[in-house]
């Protein structure tokens, strides 16, 4: 069955390999940057109408603040990826992947919300002030944050290849020992005293892939979408704050659209690369490559974004 699956997984890679090079990915992005504008011009319009209390004006708002969040995320940024980079190099169960995707976009969401309310309530910042803040100071943090995760990837990854490579080097005696004195394994009841000595190995994992959602969703969420910001702002000035910050979540929900459809093709494409090399010499080492190159991916991704946002 897995070989049945080779000449679809290497078709849809050299078909990404074409589009990029081709420069696929840069007309996709200034279409969507078109399609940006022409929404921002509607979501003026539609701001225009809920002030007036227009009928279906709130409707018609978040609507449109949905399709921008969505097309916004098909150009730079939003963690996309992030998101399918973690996807292709870990062993994420489909749901967990697909809870990163949306928390981390309604993450940038609220950090939008506190920007917008700390800046203007507390500290007096303009408009200019606070996008200011976000590309000057917050986006390098959440750029840095990535390229982090994206050497964490690369160092995980290389430390698989060590322990192959001790094993494979380590001598294989055949001396069996037959002590049946107490022991007991971590994780497991002790007979003896009825308490367990240690966490078991699926806990472990459990607490490491916690912590691992949580790092991700902080670095994607630390860079609020300066559309979002947009809306804030003027609600704020227009007295419907309220309808400002729920079109804030529409947007994240529409970014949070294009990043779990990554986080999906990744999941795939990390099963159908592992499922088609099962079955010959190379499956033993296939995870952890793939775990380099997503680390290495994201790491030079975002390191080129920090860069330029420094």
């Amino acid at each position: 069955m897995s070989r049945y699956l080779i000449l679809p997984v290497g078709l849809a890679i050299a078909l990404l390999l074409w589009f990029w090079g081709s420069g696929g990915f840069d007309s996709l992005a200034s279409w969507a940057a078109g399609e940006q504008r022409e929404f921002q011009n509607q979501i003026a319009r539609a701001l225009r109408a809920a002030r007036a209390e227009q009928p279906e004006a709130v409707a018609t708002l978040l609507a449109v603040c949905f399709a921008y969040g969505f097309f916004h995320a098909v150009g730079p940024g939003h963690g996309k990826v992030l998101i399918g980079g973690y996807g292709l190099g870990r062993n994420v169960a489909f749901l967990r992947l697909s809870a990163i995707s949306v928390l981390s976009s309604l993450g940038q969401a609220v950090t939008a919300i506190v920007l917008v309310y700390a800046g203007v309530l507390v500290f007096q910042m303009s408009r200019q002030s606070l996008v200011g803040t976000t590309e000057q100071i917050m986006a390098p943090v959440s750029y840095g944050a990535i390229a982090a995760i994206g050497l964490w990837l690369v160092l995980r990854s290389l430390r698989s290849f060590a322990r192959r490579g001790r094993a494979d080097s380590a001598p294989h005696d055949h001396h069996h020992h037959h002590d049946h004195g107490h022991h007991h394994h971590d994780g497991e009841v002790c007979s003896d005293c009825g308490h367990r000595h240690g966490p078991t190995a699926e806990e472990v994992a459990q607490v490491g892939s916690l912590r691992e959602a949580l790092i991700l969703i902080a670095g994607i969420a630390a860079r609020p979408c300066t559309g979002a910001l947009f809306v804030l702002i003027l609600t704020w000035q227009m007295g419907i704050a309220m309808v400002g910050v729920a079109g804030a979540f529409a947007m994240a929900l529409g970014t949070a659209t294009v990043t779990t459809l990554v986080g999906w093709t990744s999941f795939g494409l990390r099963g159908g690369l592992l499922a088609s090399a099962s079955a010959t010499r190379f499956a033993a080492v296939l995870a952890p490559t793939i775990e380099l190159v997503a680390g290495l991916l994201i790491a030079v991704i975002a390191g080129g974004l920090l860069l330029r946002a420094l």
